[in-house]
């Protein structure tokens, strides 16, 4: 991968097919459980170097712990070592009330 949003769209991808059973790929609810964002930087071999979360949800705050074991499960990224330095991703998980996600990348 060269590009961010090349990167940015495998990632979103990359976070459904690795967590299937978790996530759902219709039209998010009008009312969502949480919205944890997070930002993900990885190292050149597209594995997960630090996880920081921007944005915490007030409500169901277990599922910041569920987007991050997601990011995980994720792994790796893809080969990253064309692209300049930061390699990061950001992404906002748009939790049900089922506590399954969506990654807002994938809209």
């Amino acid at each position: 991968m060269r590009s961010q949003q090349a990167l940015e769209r495998y990632a979103a991808q990359r976070l459904a097919e690795q967590n299937a059973d978790r996530v759902y790929l219709g039209k998010p609810p009008d009312i969502l459980l949480a919205v944890p964002v997070l930002r993900v930087d990885l190292h050149a071999d597209g594995t997960v170097r630090r996880i920081t979360v921007l944005r915490e949800p007030r409500q169901a705050k277990d599922t910041v712990q569920l987007a991050i074991a997601a990011v995980h499960r994720g792994a790796p990224y893809g080969d990253l070592s064309r692209m300049p330095e930061p390699r990061m991703f950001v992404e906002t998980f748009l939790f049900d009330e089922a506590r399954r996600f969506k990654p807002r990348g994938l809209q």
